[in-house]
Order: C-alpha cells, then structure tokens, then sequence
C-alpha cells in the first residue's frame, strides 16, 4: 500500500515536434544518483581542498613574504600628530641607524646590513571606524552650513586625522634573511625601538650633568665640591619637574622611593655634608694650588654678577608683559528680553607662560645671588688663612671620597626611579607592541590557509557543480534507457495493464466481502448478549 501511495515529483522533457517522445527524470532518481556519487564528491572536495593548501604554502613560503607587526602609541597628544616632546610625530625614526645598529649587535649580525634593514622597511596605518564617521559628520556638516555658521564649520573640517597604529613591514628576502633570521630582525627592532623612544622622550635626560665618581679628582678640592653641588642641583630640579607631572604620589618598587623623598635626600647630602666639607676647605685653607684658587673664585664671582644682571633684566621684562597682556575673553550675548551682555577672561597658554617663566627666573636670581655670597666667603677665608697641613689634606679627600659615593648613589636610585615611573604610570601604554611578527611554521601554514580561502572557495564550488551535473546527467540517461525499453515493448505493456486492472479490481472485491462478512457476524454477537 506504501509503494501505491508515493508519490514523486518528475521532470519531463518533451520534443514539441513529437508528442510520443517524451523523457521523464524524477527528483528521486536524481537523489539516487547524488546518493551514489556522494563518497566520490566528498573524496574530491578533500583532495582539492588540502592541494589549495598545499600549492598556496609553497607560494607563501617560496615567496618570502614580509614579515609584519602591529604597533600602536598611546600618550597625550598622539592624536594631534605630536611626538611626547610636542613636535610632529615621524614613525619613520624606527628606522633611525642607532636603532638598527643596536638590533644588529643584539643579534649578532654584522652591521654592514644595516642599510639592507633601513631600505627594505615600511609603514602602514588605517583609520579607524570613529575617526572615520567624525570626519564623515564634519562632512555633513559643512554641507549644511549656513553663512552664518560657515566659519564654524571650516573649523571642523580642519581637524585632520592622525593615525595612532601602524603595520611594520620588512622585507626580510630582499633585505638577505631567511624567514626565522627576519622576523628576529623584525621583533628585536621593535624592542629596541620602545627603549629608543623612552631615551628620546622620556627619562633622564635632563641627568646628562650629574658626574660620576671618577670625573672629579682632577679639580681642586673646592671645584670638586661645586661639580658635586652642581650636580645635586640638577638631580633636584629634575625631581622637581616630575613630581610636578605626577598627580599619584608615585613610589617607585624598585627603589621604594617618591621624587620628594629623594629631594630631600639629595637636600641633605647638599646643605650638611658638602658644607661641612666646604667650611673645613676654608677653615684650614686646604687646596692643591692658592693661587688657582683664588684666580677661579674671582672669575666665579664675575661670571654670577653677570648671570645676575642678566636674570634681574629678564624678569623687569618679563612684569612688563605680564601687565600689558590682555588675556582672551569670551563675550556672551543676552537672550531676546535681556540686552545686558556679559565678558568673560578665559585662560591662556602664553598668559599662563609667561607666570611660569617668571617663577623660573625668580628662582635661578636667587639662587645666583646666594652663589655669589656662597664664593665671596670662600675667597676671602682662602685669603686670609695659611697653607694647610698634610692631615688636612688627607681628611678633605676622604670625605670628597665619600661624599661622591653618595651623590652617585643618589644619581643611580633617580634614574631607576623615573625609570619606573616613565615606563609604568607617565607612559605605561605610550609604545605598545600589539601583535608581534610571527616566525613558527604554524603561522606560516596559517597564513597560507588565509590567502587560500577565496581560490579554494571557487574550486569547490566547481567541484560540486560537476557532481551535480554528472548525477543529473546520469539520472537522464537512466531514464531514456527506461522509456526506450517501454516504446520496444509496446502491446505487451498494454496487456500487462489491463492485466494489473484486473487484478485491483478483484482484489478489492474480495476485500469488500472480507468486510461484509465480519460486519454480519458482530451484528449477530450483539443480538446474542442482548
């Protein structure tokens, strides 16, 4: 009865010329076929998946195709196209000399290659979706401006945008590397290139007139002490500054000192025990040579009466500017029923300037004038005293000893600790290396794969069109084979169904009395229990 029932859905293809040659392919038989073809498709599919890949790694290998990473800077102003220093950001100082010079020792490789590493590098950026739709909005905007609003709107439309991530190639084939040998050129040059940065931006330059140990023992003793002095002068002004810039109170964990604790330190070291030192030199008239002595106490004192003029002028110039400058002012309009206006001073970088230049000089005045008074009293102690004894000399030189150890230790912790701070808090993120040149054989069957995608897409898809045309071809012939057989057969089919008519027709009236029969005898049943 199953078999009665079904029913299929069939193609038939007629020729118009000859309505008895007709050809009937049914959905089923096509089905059939693709049931049967399936294991070869599947087989094919594979095979022509994994020679996509294969073919496509040996290009990708054979090619040597540049190494890449992904960097990105993320410190304030980045956006506006400014370095740290406020000056136009170049991401081309990655390849500055000193920075693949130091790449190639790090390595190993000789540095006749680092012109072949310079040339063979490039840069890439993408603006990002936001960036876009800003400028996109400024767009609009401009295009709906009215006259009034014109200006407005060309101000937006100056802003321009600066990228902040960028994709570092390197040819390392045409630069004379193998693959593993570039991509180490490639990672090392971006470490190196974030120390760069730091030493370019960041930290301890202002450092660069603290002396050392051993740069001092060829001055007379008080000369010693003024470079110690000196010395101690800058490492304060330059803790001065970044305790300025910190607003966290920042202590470092690798010295456990903040900038003020070092301050003070180096206040200490400053104003006890090189003036202990400085007074037992004038007391006891310790010195290599009195004369040049003398001789460079005069000149010291010339030399700060002129720096003293000098800063005395720049700050009666500097009152000057500061009460002729007019700062900005914002003037607000009433509302319709209010015709008072209202202005307003606003804030001024070059006002603000000015107050802070004022200060500086305010500073280093006083400081000059304590100099002067600071060699005067030494010159006229050096005068007046006798030559000292071989024990004195040999006391100054022990403390000098010791007070260089000091200054240099508080030197070295100053360094560490703006180290820390520069790299951890001020520019924690400022150079970031987000995704690493790959070197590993998996990241170049990886990248095989990805540049194998869309090829390998269009082959299988002609891989399966061929199935599906050799099994619907194949279900066609099937049956034209089917409907040539039945033409062939002719009378003989027409008897053979009237044969099968036949036998429905009996076999249904057998069942009907099949039924009949049983309905009788349920019908006497009743009757019986009744």
């Amino acid at each position: 009865m199953a078999k009665r029932e079904e029913r299929n859905l069939n193609v038939t293809i007629k020729n118009q010329d000859d309505n008895k040659n007709e050809i009937v392919v049914s959905v089923s038989s096509i089905m059939q076929k693709l049931k049967k073809n399936l294991a070869i498709w599947l087989a094919a599919a594979i095979i022509a998946g994994i020679l996509g890949v294969v073919i496509s790694s040996i290009r990708t290998f054979s090619s040597k195709t540049p190494a890449r990473a992904l960097i990105s800077f993320t410190y304030p102003n980045i956006e506006k196209g400014l370095d740290p220093a406020g000056r136009k950001f170049e991401i081309e100082t990655m390849k500055d000399p000193v920075v693949i010079e130091r790449t190639l020792t790090q390595l190993n490789i000789e540095l006749d290659k680092v012109e072949d590493v310079r040339a063979n590098i490039s840069f890439d950026y993408k603006i990002p979706d936001d960036a876009y739709d800003k400028l996109t909005a400024y767009n609009s905007v401009m295009d709906k401006a009215t006259s009034g609003s014109l200006s407005a709107a060309q101000a937006m439309l100056d802003t321009k945008y600066y990228p902040t991530q960028f994709t570092i190639y390197f040819d390392f084939g045409a630069a004379g590397f193998d693959r593993k040998t570039g991509v180490e050129v490639l990672n090392t040059l971006l470490k190196c290139y974030g120390d760069y940065f730091y030493e370019q931006y960041g930290y301890n330059e202002p450092l660069g007139a603290a002396v050392n140990a051993a740069e001092y023992e060829g001055y007379d003793y008080a000369q010693q002490l003024d470079l110690f002095r000196d010395s101690l002068r800058t490492v304060r002004s330059y803790l001065s500054s970044l305790s300025n810039d910190d607003n966290t109170n920042f202590r470092s964990s690798v010295t456990g000192y903040t900038f003020k604790d070092l301050s003070e330190y180096a206040k200490t070291v400053r104003s006890i025990d090189i003036d202990r030192i400085s007074s037992y030199i004038s007391v006891n008239n310790v010195t290599k040579n009195k004369e040049a002595a003398l001789a460079y106490y005069d000149y010291r004192i010339e030399n700060l009466n002129r720096d003293k003029d000098e800063y005395a002028e720049r700050l009666a110039s500097l009152d000057e500017s500061i009460k002729q400058y007019e700062k900005d002012s914002i003037l607000i309009f009433g509302n319709g029923t209010d015709s008072t206006n209202t202005q307003y001073a606003t804030a001024s970088d070059q006002y603000d300037s000015l107050f802070r230049q004022k200060t500086k000089v305010e500073a280093n005045l006083a400081e000059t004038k304590q100099d002067i008074k600071y060699y005067e009293s030494r010159r006229d102690a050096l005068k007046s005293n006798k030559n000292s004894s071989k024990e004195n000399v040999e006391k100054v030189e022990a403390d000098i000893a010791s007070l260089s150890e000091k200054v240099s230790q508080i030197v070295d912790l100053t360094e560490k600790t703006a180290e820390d701070y520069y790299e951890n808090v001020q520019f924690a993120h400022a150079y970031n290396i987000l995704i690493p040149a790959q070197k590993s054989v998996g990241a170049g069957i990886k990248e095989a794969v990805v540049n194998s995608i869309k090829p390998l897409f269009v082959v299988e898809a002609l891989v399966f069109l061929i199935y599906f045309v050799a099994s619907f071809l194949g279900a066609l012939k099937s049956s034209n084979n089917m409907t040539a057989k039945a033409s062939a057969g002719g009378d003989d089919d027409d008897d053979d169904d009237d044969c099968d008519l036949e036998d429905v027709i009996d076999a249904i009236e057998e069942e009907a009395d099949e039924v009949k029969e049983k309905t009788e005898k349920a019908v006497k049943n009743n009757k019986k229990k009744k």
